[in-house]
């Protein structure tokens, strides 16, 4: 099976992204592969908007990504975008990192105005990074996830059924994406 590596690029330590990722993590592990935690949010502020190329959380951020056959990205929409938190990250990497790398994208938001931020703003850079496959993305409405104070999550269940859908389809292609050599 494939190291998944599954990116929040929430800067809040309470979102609903992060929560969302962390539950869907627990799918991709019983399907048998080996899924990597990374909150944007835990890398130095100086290492990010200070384009600190060699700062060690950048250094391990970077070979996270080249590790990973599959990498999943996930960002609340801000002003119809993903985070800057998650541009920072992207920005840093090198300009091929998502090569022969199978992608899901998801966002979460609190209105379907946004809806469209995941095929107009981050597919466009993910696909500039190289990306083999982007699968289908999602588009959560926050009012569908609730965080429960001890730590559980509940995600209404036409919600659950979407997002199962989409983690199946991304994990059935992880099989499927031939490794490209890395661009030079």
């Amino acid at each position: 099976m494939a190291t998944v590596l599954s990116v929040s690029g929430s800067p809040s330590v309470s979102s609903r992204t992060n929560r969302l990722l962390r539950h869907l993590d627990k799918r991709l592990i019983a399907q048998g592969h080996e899924v990597i935690p990374l909150d944007v949010r835990t890398i130095p502020a100086e290492a990010l908007l200070g384009a600190d190329f060699r700062h060690p959380a950048i250094v391990e951020a970077t070979e996270l990504f080249a590790r990973a056959g599959g990498v999943v990205v996930g960002t609340p929409v801000y002003k119809a975008s993903y985070s800057g938190v998650l541009k920072a990250l992207l920005d840093l990497l090198p300009q091929y990192a998502l090569t022969g790398k199978t992608v899901l994208p998801l966002a979460t938001g609190g209105s379907t105005a946004h809806v469209l931020a995941i095929d107009y703003a981050l597919r466009p850079v993910l696909n500039s990074m190289g990306a083999a496959h982007i699968v289908q993305g999602w588009f959560t409405l926050d009012k569908d996830i609730t965080a429960h104070e001890d730590g559980s999550l509940t995600v209404a269940p036409a919600t659950t059924e979407a997002l199962t859908q989409v983690v199946d389809q991304f994990s059935a292609a992880l099989g499927r994406t031939p490794l490209l050599a890395a661009a030079g």
